[in-house]
C-alpha cells in the first residue's frame, strides 16, 4: 500500500467508521501518439475493497466527474499552469478548502441545496466567513 493509499484509508476510516463501500474500478486503454487525445477504452476491471457495494453504482464516471470539477475549480490541477504550490502542505490546504466550499457553501443545481444539506450534515448554507472561523479555531 502506498503512502497516499494509506492516508486515504486512515482518513476514510476516521470519517465514515465502517459505513462505507469502497470499490477499485480501473479503465484500460491505449494511448495514440497524439499528445492530448483521450485514450481508447479497451475494458474495465472492478474489485471490491471494503463494504457491500451495489454493482449498478460501480463506475469510473463518479470519480472522473469529481476530477473534472477539481480541475475546473482549482487552477493548480489544470495542464500547463503557473498556479502551483511550492509546499505539499499548502497544496493539501487548497484541496481541503475546495472541498469544504464545494460541499458546504455551493448550492448544486441538481440538488438545489449543498451536498452537506442533502446528506443531513447541516441545515444551513455556510458562508466563507464560517470557513474562516473554523480555520481560526
Amino acid at each position: 500500500m502506498s503512502r497516499l493509499q494509506c492516508q486515504f484509508y486512515i482518513s476514510r476510516r476516521l470519517t465514515f467508521k465502517s459505513d462505507v463501500d469502497v470499490v477499485y474500478a480501473e479503465r484500460g486503454g491505449t494511448q495514440d501518439e497524439v499528445k492530448y487525445s483521450p485514450a481508447e477504452c479497451t475494458g474495465t476491471k472492478k474489485k471490491r475493497i471494503e463494504g457491500n457495494p451495489d454493482e449498478k453504482y460501480i463506475s469510473t464516471s463518479y470519480i472522473e466527474r469529481q476530477n473534472l470539477t477539481m480541475r475546473m475549480s482549482m487552477r493548480r490541477f489544470t495542464r500547463l499552469t503557473n498556479a502551483f504550490s511550492m509546499k505539499m502542505e499548502n497544496h493539501c490546504y487548497a484541496i481541503a478548502l475546495h472541498f469544504v466550499y464545494y460541499n458546504y457553501c455551493r448550492i448544486h443545481k441538481s440538488l438545489r441545496v449543498t451536498p452537506a444539506m442533502e446528506a443531513g450534515l447541516t441545515k444551513d448554507i455556510m458562508e466563507i466567513e464560517d470557513i474562516i472561523r473554523l480555520i481560526k479555531n
